[in-house]
């Protein structure tokens, strides 16, 4: 059991990183670029662990074909992409906390899209998690409020959450469906295939990376190897051993985790609205995500 707890943890850690990979490569490699490169890359680790079972369930790929596209494009491609435009405009933290609002998130648009039923505790803490990042996006200034003059990486990085919470809502529907590695390894090979012209022609408009650079390159094994690939299997790991709703909650960390690293890896300050909101976001994701026990 402790072992399960830290492969999600370690697993937190590495989700976290690509926060700081993100904003790292600002300026050096455009987003879209950034995301196919970080999907192209985790399918070719992933690979040699599921190629068999991809050959044969190749019927499968076939008859399920759209769940697997909306899996590649919210999760993949639009998630990653608004992250990595995301952190060019706003700091690291605050993408991390707007991040942090993903399960509210997903409790609305289930209860839109399936019906799903929440309790008044779980409404209370969307309504708190939600007002904790309009503190943080306005800084705690009601003038910004009123004048709507929010950072655009903010918002950017709420539309990222909004397809992400899509992009969990398919899983909930359909991920049964599909051997775990080899499922998601078909979606980061589907998520590069549709980014690659997007790739090349925002690459051409803008400069193609340099990867001559060796901190280029190493960046670019870092968010292929370790948030794509080793953070996810370690989270199946964990999962499988302990369930889904105990395993969610270290989602929290993951805030926790990129700012110490934006802290101390990019300079950035925490501020006290930042701290504030965070705690208000936090908070309003345990109860948004807190079941009655049934006997």
């Amino acid at each position: 059991m402790l072992r399960s707890y830290l492969f999600i943890t370690i697993a937190m850690l590495f989700f976290s990183g690509n926060f700081i990979a993100g904003k790292a490569f600002e300026g050096t490699i455009s987003p879209v670029t950034l995301a196919f490169f970080r999907a192209f890359m985790g399918a070719l680790v992933l690979l040699p662990l599921c190629w068999k079972t991809i050959l044969d369930n190749t019927s499968l790929w076939k008859q399920e074909w759209r769940p697997l596209v909306g899996l590649s494009v919210t999760g993949i491609i639009l998630f990653n992409v608004s992250l990595y435009a995301a952190v060019s405009f706003t700091s690291t933290i605050n993408a991390a906390i707007v991040d942090a609002l993903t399960p509210a998130a997903a409790g609305v648009l289930g209860f839109i899209l399936l019906r799903e039923r929440l309790l008044p505790v779980q409404n209370f803490g969307i309504v708190i998690s939600f007002l904790g990042i309009l503190w943080i996006i306005t800084e705690g200034s009601i003038e910004v409020l009123t004048n709507l003059a929010f950072n655009i990486g903010d918002i950017i990085m709420f539309a990222g959450i909004i397809c992400w919470a899509l992009y969990s809502i398919i899983i909930k529907q359909h991920t049964y469906k599909f051997p775990a590695v080899a499922g998601l390894t078909m979606t980061m090979i589907l998520g590069a295939v549709i980014m690659l012209p997007f790739a090349l022609i925002e690459s051409s408009i803008l400069g193609f990376p340099e990867l001559n650079n060796w901190a280029v390159v190493g960046g670019l094994f870092y968010i292929g190897i370790f948030p794509s690939a080793i953070a996810l299997l370690l989270w199946y790991r964990g999962v499988g051993e302990i369930g889904p709703s105990k395993a969610s909650v270290f989602f929290n960390l993951v805030p926790v985790f990129t700012t110490v690293l934006a802290v101390t890896l990019l300079g950035e300050t925490f501020t006290y609205h930042q701290l504030f909101g965070g705690l208000v976001v936090l908070g309003g994701v345990y109860l948004s995500t807190k079941r009655t026990k049934t006997k």
